[in-house]
């Protein structure tokens, strides 16, 4: 591992997950600068997510036989156009069609980040690697979805996605002067592909990703408008509270990476699952005295991103040579999950209202409970890698 490169990448990954989840702290202004209801602006995200599930593996097998540094360099480059469009969007029609020019960038990006850090990282140290690779996205959760709030809100959504544009330009230069050239793993092709989706048991295992983030994106969608709604806060708390649900996604990033690498992949999983079902009903107790909303929000965050590491060492271990394939559709299975949580949110919002989001999403990680224990029983791999 090259130094200083799994900072790069985790830097990559930060300006890719403020683009890609900023608009649910500016949901607010975004939706009253283009007449949209919540509930209508809400399809901001879910068209992101919708495109990025089948571009993301389409485009990381077609282009499995290109250079893993160009490969990247290109597709930070297209999300940095994406996020100017964005910011540039005349209608509401132009913006959804800039997202899905978003989705692509990033779709090529992050997997083959991921597929990278984990073939240069030792078996031993898979779990941390991959968890500060992906520290990335979470420290979005902290700075760059809270600061794209503050700045929607104090000078517009559109010099959100301006600040969005500029850090991706950025990025896209260093990673060109920073990912060494020529790094050579063993070629995808649009082949491996099809053999991963036929695979049934390889399937269930990814597809949990969908389950599971699902569940938490049900209220976390439409949590700006929950805690307008139902805590009575404005600005600075909505940006306050999106800040401690940051700072808890990257503690259960980094804890969740340390407890995969000792404890094995599936049992981790399946234990946050678990808290998950006993957590996401609280949210309906709303309000609550704002320091203990605030723990809430920083455990149920905590325990939701704490899966990342483990579900990618389960899938390294499964795939074998197609992990890039299978990571892919990881990354791309992140947005079937945000896509429906913010489908099934919406029309909870509608009927029978905000109170409702937490009830909800407690029901739907129940079924990502369900989901693991059938996917252990038919692909057992939990077992820590030996240490040397």
């Amino acid at each position: 591992m090259p130094r200083g490169l799994i900072w790069v990448f985790s830097g990559a990954n930060f300006v890719i997950g403020m683009g890609a989840f900023l608009v649910i702290g500016a949901l607010g202004p975004l939706a009253r600068d283009l007449s949209l209801t919540p509930s209508q602006a809400g399809w901001v995200l879910t068209t992101y997510a919708l495109a990025y599930a089948p571009l993301s593996p389409l485009l990381v097998s077609a282009t499995g036989g290109i250079g893993r540094r160009r490969v990247m360099v290109f597709g930070m480059g297209l999300f940095a156009l994406a996020a100017l469009a964005s910011a540039l969007a005349p209608t509401p029609g132009w913006l959804f069609a800039a997202r899905v020019l978003a989705a692509a960038g990033a779709g090529m990006t992050t997997p083959v980040i991921a597929a990278v850090a984990a073939g240069l990282a030792a078996p031993e140290q898979r779990g941390k690697v991959l968890s500060l690779v992906f520290l990335g996205l979470t420290i979005a959760q902290v700075l760059g979805v809270p600061a794209g709030s503050w700045i929607a809100y104090t000078y517009g959504w559109r010099a959100a996605f301006g600040l969005v544009a500029a850090l991706a330009v950025a990025f896209t230069a260093v990673m060109w002067m920073r990912v060494p050239a020529g790094l050579t793993f063993q070629p995808v092709r649009l082949r491996d592909l099809s053999s991963v989706l036929v695979n049934g048991p390889l399937m269930l295992a990814i597809t949990f990703t969908a389950v599971f983030l699902g569940a938490i994106y049900i209220p976390f969608t439409y949590l700006a408008p929950l805690l307008e709604g139902r805590m009575g806060l404005s600005r600075d708390g909505v940006t306050a509270a999106l800040v401690v649900c940051g700072l808890g996604a990257v503690a259960g990033n980094l804890v969740g990476g340390w407890v995969a690498d000792r404890l094995g992949p599936l049992r981790t999983i399946l234990a946050l699952a678990c808290l998950q079902v006993a957590i996401m009903p609280i949210l309906s107790l709303l309000p609550l005295p704002l320091g203990l909303a605030m723990g809430l929000f920083f455990v149920w965050n905590a325990c939701g991103y704490g899966f990342t590491a483990g579900q990618q060492m389960r899938l390294v271990s499964l795939a074998g040579p197609q992990a890039p394939v299978a990571l892919a559709l990881n990354a791309a299975c992140i947005y079937v999950g945000a896509a429906i949580g913010s489908v099934i949110g919406g029309l909870v919002v509608a009927d029978p209202g905000l109170w409702a989001l937490g009830l909800a999403g407690g029901a739907c990680a129940l079924v990502a409970v369900g989901w693991i224990i059938a996917s252990g029983k038919v692909s057992p791999v939990d077992r820590p890698p030996a240490r040397t």
